[in-house]
Formats: C-alpha cells, structure tokens, sequence
C-alpha cells in the first residue's frame, strides 16, 4: 500500500486555490449586485478538472459526495455564465463550491496506513528478537 496521498487530493487542493482565486479577484464584491463576468473557458476547464478529481473517487470514498457537490455547483454557475449571475449568486455558487472542496480535501488527507510487513520482515524481525534473548 503506498504511503503517498491520493492524486484526487492534490486535484481538489489545486481546484481550491483556483476558485478562492476566482471569488476574490474576479467575482466582484459579495454585496454589490452588479453582473458577475467570469471567464467561462477558465471556468469550464476547472469544471472538467472537478468532474475528472470525482471520477477518480469511488461512490464509497468519503470524499466522493462533496466532489460531486462541487461539481453540480460549478455546473450550475458555468450554466448561468457568462452575465447571468449577479455578484451575490455568483459568490453564493463559489462558497458552495470552496465548502465542498474543503469537506473533500479533509477527507482525502488521511493519514495512509503504514504498509504490511512482509514475510521476510516478519521472519527478520522474529530472529532478531530471538537472538537479542540468546545474548
């Protein structure tokens, strides 16, 4: 078993920079009410990037349920772009988004499980300890 964090993890981490990038300089302020004009090629790319860091998941990984959230609100935003949002939704889909990405990111950083010993170290570590009691 690998001792290294999964690939979706270091997607999910990338995926959240870039959308708190988006919400705080592109967005427009949170309150103002004006049209929200997102890229939405950038956009549709993250948007990929979040459906392909899904499918990396199985239904059964807890990190699979936010993934998907997160992609159904970036569906949902990239639906409504360019000029369809004001700047309160737009901010409103991106917190959806950053949220779920974090629940994902938690749930992907755990801690792997040290692998098995093997046969070879079972059987080393055994003489050892028999040869420790001789001396």
């Amino acid at each position: 078993m690998s001792t290294e964090r999964p690939k979706a993890y270091y997607t999910a981490v990338f995926l959240q920079v870039s959308f708190r990038a988006i919400k705080d300089s592109m967005a427009g302020k949170a309150g103002d009410g004006l049209p929200c004009w997102l890229d939405t090629r950038m956009l549709g790319m993250l948007c990929r990037e979040l459906k392909a860091c899904c499918n990396e998941t199985d239904d059964h990984d807890p990190a699979h349920r936010p993934l998907a959230d997160a992609r159904d609100a970036c569906n949902q935003l990239l639906a409504r772009c360019p000029g369809g949002l004001d700047s309160t939704l737009c901010h409103h889909h991106l917190d959806v988004i950053l949220e779920a990405l974090g629940q994902a990111i938690t749930a992907l950083d755990r801690t792997p499980s040290p692998p098995d010993a093997s046969r070879w170290q079972t059987a080393s570590r055994y003489l050892l300890q028999g040869f420790k009691h001789l001396t």
